[in-house]
């Protein structure tokens, strides 16, 4: 455990949900900061797709921005997504990220245009089509209510999946790139982590039937020592 025990069970679960988010969000503004700073450029760290010279940017891509803005739009929204990741999915949330963080890079480098991709968009495309749909898919109150409150805040990415413009200067194919990886996932791993819990009626159920089993067999019991008795 990384926070001390004597905390509340809510607020040691939230803050182990903030680490690894803050973590990441730390970095990226660390090689933002020092990319300007140093006046340095470092879009060639990006994604160039179907270029097997540049595809160790699928590893570095997210960590690249354009401007404050750019880069204050995602980290936002990646600190609040993954977030509700490893607070509410903590069970698979490492494995959603790495994946997500790789796969969408992979599905970038081989569908993109040939040009340079960079920012963390697709990662949180990935997060957000993974929240909603795992929500659904598990039919559990708190998650669908998780996965409304998402598709209030950020249902109107789905416009930014096509292309606006002849020459659109936003990834598309690197937003199209994680909603696919993260719907993948959310099937994937739909019986996985948190689940609908079992209603009280139906453990009765099954209570109920274990009595009828145990009286079946007592009263077979009575019968066998009566029928000894007979014999005796």
């Amino acid at each position: 455990m990384l926070f001390k025990s004597e905390l509340s069970t809510f607020k040691r679960q939230l803050l182990h949900a903030i680490f690894i988010p803050l973590v990441f969000c730390f970095f990226i503004i660390l090689a933002f900061v020092f990319e300007k700073g140093m006046h340095l450029d470092f879009h060639t760290f990006g994604v160039y797709p179907r270029s097997f010279k540049n595809i160790g940017g699928i590893f570095t891509m997210v960590f690249i921005h354009d401007d404050w803005s750019h880069l204050a739009n995602n980290v936002v929204s990646f600190f609040l997504l993954s977030t509700c990741l490893f607070y509410f999915y903590r069970q698979i949330a490492i494995k959603v990220l790495l994946v997500a963080y790789i796969i969408s890079g992979v599905i970038l480098w081989i569908i993109g245009r040939e040009n340079w991709h960079i920012g963390a968009s697709g990662l949180i495309y990935s997060l957000v089509i993974f929240l909603f749909f795992s929500g659904v898919f598990r039919k559990h109150i708190p998650l669908i209510a998780l996965s409304l409150i998402v598709v209030f805040y950020y249902g109107s990415l789905v416009w930014h999946l096509i292309p606006w413009e002849i020459h659109d200067p936003i990834s598309w194919e690197g937003h199209l790139a994680g909603s696919i990886i993260g719907l993948i996932l959310s099937i994937l791993y739909k019986s996985e982590g948190p689940q609908k819990p079992i209603p009280n009626w139906e453990e009765d159920e099954e209570d109920e039937e274990v009595d009828e089993d145990d009286e079946e067999f007592y009263s077979d019991k009575d019968e066998d020592e009566n029928s000894m008795n007979e014999i005796k």
